[in-house]
């Protein structure tokens, strides 16, 4: 969507105070022993105390509030009470809402205790790659280049980029154009940002792996070649100058 009105921007800050919220409480709940099921219900009872609504079960019917990753998994893993959260373990959470009619989207991978698997790295990675990429948006940027600068960011530490994950445009829906915002250039594409519109911006730095497959569960999706991935998402406005951060209060570059 195009932000052109205060009210609109208001709606737009409503909606991504509550994912962001959501995010960072379930984050602070993960811990060694609980299950995933445990922290997506955890999750879904604060959106619905905030009058939000599930972003994936509404646009998709996605079984659970959240999409929770771990380890392998690279997104849209499935809450499961037999999914039981170990010391060291790589955990992604995907928090994404609908609220007034408003839709926002983020997400953070982080390590659960001690990082004794030595992810901390490639979660590092991601953060510092994601703070970059957004301080370098405005509007009349190319999203090419945009791609280019996170691929090379990940190249300089070592790490590849999913190729067939990406970024999007959100607002009024889950997912609106500009679609495929990716984390490399197309060289093809000669889309720029757009002054006031919100996008969704979304790191997908790997270990190993380049391409996201689809596992028989028809949702959760993992390397094709393994490996681990760090994923971090902020919904953002696009101006002239530097962007206005919508889900900043997940506290994920804290």
């Amino acid at each position: 969507m195009s932000i052109t009105s205060e009210q609109e921007l208001m709606g737009m800050r409503k909606v991504s105070d509550s994912v962001a919220y959501t995010l960072k409480e379930m984050k602070n709940f993960a811990q060694v022993g609980r299950t995933t099921k445990e922290i997506d219900d955890f999750g879904g009872n604060i959106l619905k105390d905030l009058g939000a609504h599930s972003a994936p079960f509404v646009t998709y019917k996605f079984p659970g509030f959240t999409c929770i990753s771990v380890n392998n998994e690279f997104c849209h893993g499935i809450p499961s009470n037999k999914r039981i959260l170990r010391e060291g373990d790589l955990i992604n959470i995907d928090v994404s809402a609908e609220l007034d009619g408003f839709w926002s989207d983020n997400g953070n991978s982080f390590v659960i205790g001690e990082d004794i698997h030595q992810h901390q790295k490639l979660v590092d990675a991601s953060k510092e790659i994601l703070q970059k990429t957004i301080d370098n948006i405005k509007g009349g940027v190319k999203i090419a280049d945009i791609g280019f600068l996170m691929e090379n960011e990940a190249k300089k530490r070592g790490y590849k980029v999913i190729k067939n994950l990406g970024g999007h445009g959100i607002g009024r829906s889950l997912h609106e154009d500009p679609d495929e915002l990716l984390n490399y250039r197309n060289r093809y594409d000669q889309r720029r940002f757009k002054k006031n519109s919100v996008v969704a911006i979304e790191t997908f730095i790997s270990t190993t792996s380049s391409q996201a497959v689809e596992l028989n569960d028809g949702w959760t999706m993992v390397g094709n070649k393994g490996g681990f991935m760090a994923q971090h998402e902020h919904t953002i406005v696009i101006t002239d100058g530097k962007p206005i951060i919508l889900t900043e209060m997940n506290g994920v570059w804290n």
